[in-house]
């Protein structure tokens, strides 16, 4: 019997018993190993056809339901189940929760192996929907098909498309009427450009041949209504070029920065490339407890405003700070927790390796009349010699909020040599921030913990820690 027939079995009446890592679902075949299985919810009773078989697990998928979950919702989108992007959409939001908490619980017991307190409970979303400020959508000439289209002997017509990446397809774009992760007009303006750009006869993206007009579409919104669209063009196609950009200004008067980009490289990241402003300004203002940050086209800045609010106030709460405190905030990006802790601290000390970000950083501070700020470019792990201390003064807090990877370990060195009396450490990944945490403990106990929902309908939590020295 060949490879690929032992691959592929079906396993009969499987119930679902948990939420596994990236949002797929995990249950234990006959044979004892574990199966990952997307779109179903734990509680579910269901047949299962596996696709892959590995050492210790199968993958497969749902092929019948024998029952339903009581925890299970019907999903919103349309597109739920093909678009990759809200895989919990069929959860009830109480039990995302539930999930989320184990999750952070389960990497700082199984991975940082150290004493914790019990963690106080998961801060959830007001907003279930709609919660995103930046989205970013591909063009494409040949579209995502379903299965009915497949099989269907009829002409498909147009295969222009503007939407998500297909999982695991770099060249498959799923075409989107209306995704529920960003508020309109989000999904009026993407509609409008694809409709208009077929009308017009404008070229689609074809990443096979690296050949169109329309490469990708950037949106950044604002909670002060201001709105930031960014074109990418593969082409220099200077008519078509400014016969969309005109018609979008006129349509939405309500674009504050309307930019474009042309990128003929082979990929399609912003960070190497010239963003031209075409209308408006080169930013929009987002404001938090009457400080405003300038946001561009290149800005990291947390993707759910409302919930980074809440996820400073817990920062802030946690460094408990009184005015005498001199903070230094690694991983400053532009500021944005530098400056919102300000006002409570004596000093505040932001570092961060991007000098764009710095730059923009000094800006945003000049715009709110703090001076009680200052920012640094610096390899974190560099950074923090004496002569770095002696000039800016010993921290009694560090707060740290790093990439997914977590902090590099000579970072966490220069922490434990600086020994400050609190560190808070925010992280979008648990699993690191447990490996780090471990590394700490030799001189820091873990006194709180608390997740952060920042992305609902997604299996993604962040964790915020007070680190005590001992």
């Amino acid at each position: 019997m060949g490879r690929k027939n032992t691959d592929k079995v079906v396993f009969h009446q499987i119930k679902v018993l948990d939420a596994g890592a990236k949002g797929v679902s995990v249950a234990k075949a006959p044979d004892g190993k574990v199966v990952f299985i997307p779109n179903v919810v734990p509680g579910d009773v269901v047949d299962v056809q596996t696709f892959k078989k590995r050492k210790s697990f199968y993958e497969g998928k749902a092929v019948h339901f024998h029952e339903f979950s009581e925890h299970r919702v019907e999903p919103v989108c349309e597109h739920f189940g093909v678009c990759g992007g809200c895989k919990w959409q069929n959860m009830n939001y109480d039990q995302q929760l539930f999930y989320k908490q184990n999750e952070v619980l389960n990497h700082l017991q199984r991975i940082g192996k150290i004493a914790l307190p019990d963690l106080e409970p998961i801060l959830g979303s007001e907003k279930k929907f709609f919660y995103r400020n930046k989205m970013e959508f591909s063009f494409s000439n040949s579209r995502w098909l379903t299965q009915a289209e497949i099989g269907s002997t009829e002409d498909l017509g147009n295969r222009n498309a503007l939407g998500f990446h297909i999982p695991k397809m770099w060249d498959k774009i799923l075409d989107i009427t209306k995704c529920h992760l960003q508020e309109d007009p989000s999904n009026a303006i993407r509609n409008e450009v694809r409709d208009f750009a077929n009308a017009n006869g404008m070229t689609f993206f074809n990443p096979r041949e690296h050949s169109g007009l329309l490469r990708t579409l950037m949106l950044r919104t604002a909670s002060t209504g201001e709105i930031m669209l960014l074109v990418q063009f593969f082409e220099n196609d200077k008519a078509a070029r400014e016969l969309l950009l005109n018609h979008l200004y006129e349509k939405f008067p309500q674009i504050t920065s309307l930019q474009y980009v042309i990128n003929n490289k082979a990929n399609d990241t912003l960070y190497d490339t010239e963003v031209i402003l075409y209308k408006g300004r080169d930013y929009i203002l987002e404001e938090m407890e009457g400080l405003k940050f300038s946001i561009n086209a290149k800005s990291f800045y947390q993707t759910n405003s409302d919930q980074a609010y809440e996820l400073y106030k817990i920062t802030r709460d946690f460094a408990g700070l009184t005015g005498n405190e001199i903070v230094y905030d690694l991983y400053t990006g532009t500021g944005t927790i530098a400056q919102f802790v300000s006002k409570k601290a004596k000093k505040v000390i932001g570092v961060e390796s991007v000098p764009d970000a710095i730059k923009d950083a000094k800006a945003n501070a000049v715009r709110n009349e703090i001076t009680n700020c200052e920012f640094f470019v610096g390899d974190m792990k560099l950074v923090f010699n004496e002569h770095f201390i002696a000039q800016h003064g010993q921290p009694d807090v560090i707060i740290t909020d790093p990439p997914r990877d977590g902090m590099h370990k000579d970072v966490i060195e220069q922490i434990l040599k600086i020994a400050p009396a609190k560190v808070v450490y925010v992280s979008c990944n648990s699993a690191t921030q447990a490996r780090d945490l471990a590394l700490m403990d030799e001189k820091y106990k873990v006194t709180r913990v608390r997740p952060v929902d920042m992305f609902p309908q997604t299996h993604h939590v962040e964790n915020v820690v007070l680190l005590e020295r001992r």
